[in-house]
């Protein structure tokens, strides 16, 4: 994250009023931007707000296991007391996702309402409804960013992931929000262990277009959790992203999706700590506000906005946020020599993997998390599963407690291959020539 120090200012005036002046150990609380985060804001930076769980893809790894839409929906004019409320509590921007927004018919209604009322707008989209006409139309608006999401910098990849066709419709997207003059819209990935090898291209595709590329770490959230081990980066490949990153600095945004990866040696940018229910949180489309866009559970639900006092009483006085801005110990981690800058890593990710929240992320990159995690599968515990599901009925259901993961898949993603981590998984001879 890269602020003005005017932003910087504003962002400090914001320290919730229970955040102490001094730390534990009595002395003055240094006046980090990151030390006052960990107490909490009066108002989030900015909000993550699932319009819809309607989307024309099944993603296997989608956090929120959208398909269908829920008729509980909240209503236009709902949408927009909420913009009104953001609005009054200086929120500076809403990340609007679902499912796929668009296809809401009141979504380019909502985004109108919410920019012409200082809520900036950044939405994420596959791009189904991203025409050369409305590319035109969302280029006029200045307080508007759009993210296309793409898992593959080749169609092989990313429809493995996203279903047929996806990749097509991503790069027509794209063609068309460049034509219309858009500068630095986003490309949007989800970092798995088939298109890690890819970050070179996808950062050329970026550049092509004109766009900044964007990478989110994979979480075993929604139906992620039952593609986890498929898809989420080995070891080595881990170190690969991290070098990456180091190499490539501030030309690439992360969302501080990384920072357990911090514990390699030297931090990345951004904040390096675990925004839940401090400067972020998330709204799902029945007004639901849970901690975390990623951890879409009853553990890490607030509140909803539909109840007396709206979002504002949920952020500022909800029990479980409240909790969350208390200091934390760190439990097991904090013995590690890299917890200062890892913080113990990614809490839905612990959760949807079955790990204590104290304990070290499952990607630890010093290994620990592994060490957990074969521990409980030794002994059989069953890891949490998200609150709802919401895909197609043509989605093969959740597997039975009890029962292996199945593939969850899109009419005829069957046809598709698992794309190889590299070549040399494909062919252990690719690249040389005999002689």
């Amino acid at each position: 994250m890269t602020m003005t120090d005017a932003s910087a200012g504003v962002i400090a005036s914001r320290r919730s009023a229970d955040a102490p002046p001094r730390n534990d150990r009595g002395t003055a609380q240094p006046q980090r931007l990151v030390d006052l985060f960990e107490y909490g804001l009066d108002s989030p930076i900015c909000l993550t707000w699932e319009l819809t769980y309607a989307c024309n893809l099944s993603c296997v790894h989608c956090l929120s296991s959208s398909g269908r839409r829920d008729p509980r929906e909240l209503t236009t004019e709902e949408c927009f007391a909420v913009i009104d409320e953001l609005e009054r509590m200086q929120v500076f921007y809403v990340n609007i996702g679902g499912g796929e927004p668009t296809v809401r018919s009141d979504f380019w209604e909502i985004v109108d309402y919410a920019t012409s009322h200082h809520v900036g707008v950044k939405f994420s989209t596959n791009g189904v409804k991203l025409t050369r006409e409305r590319a035109e139309q969302l280029a006029a608006n200045d307080y508007l960013d759009i993210q296309i999401s793409l898992d593959g910098a080749t169609a092989e990849v990313n429809d493995y992931v996203r279903g047929p066709g996806s990749y097509d419709t991503a790069l027509q997207a794209m063609a068309n929000l460049q034509a219309a003059g858009m500068k630095n819209f986003k490309l949007s990935v989800v970092c798995t262990r088939y298109n890690i090898p890819q970050l070179d291209e996808f950062k050329a595709i970026a550049d092509r277009y004109g766009a900044q590329l964007r990478l989110t770490r994979l979480r075993p959230s929604g139906r992620g959790a039952d593609t986890w081990d498929d898809l989420h980066p080995r070891p080595a490949q881990q170190k690969q992203l991290y070098d990456w990153l180091v190499a490539h600095g501030d030309g690439v945004l992360t969302g501080d999706s990384f920072f357990h990866l911090s514990a390699y040696g030297q931090a990345l940018p951004g904040l390096n700590l675990c925004g839940a229910g401090r400067v972020v949180c998330l709204i799902d489309p029945i007004g639901d506000v849970y901690a975390c866009p990623f951890a879409i559970h009853e553990e890490f639900l607030a509140g909803n906005i539909r109840m007396p006092g709206g979002f504002q009483k949920v952020w500022r006085e909800s029990e479980l946020f409240l909790r969350l801005r208390q200091p934390q110990s760190g439990g097991a981690c904090t013995s590690c020599q890299f917890f200062d800058t890892c913080k113990g890593g990614c809490m839905a990710a612990k959760f949807f993997t079955g790990l204590p929240l104290d304990g070290p992320d499952p990607e630890c990159v010093q290994g620990y998390g592994e060490e957990l995690l074969k521990n409980a599968k030794a002994k059989e515990q069953l890891a949490p599963k998200p609150s709802a599901d919401h895909s197609h009925r043509t989605t093969p259901p959740r597997p039975r407690e009890g029962l292996g993961p199945v593939r969850l898949t899109l009419k005829r993603r069957e046809d598709l291959a698992r794309p190889p981590v590299n070549a040399c998984e494909a062919d252990p001879l690719a690249g040389l020539t005999p002689q």
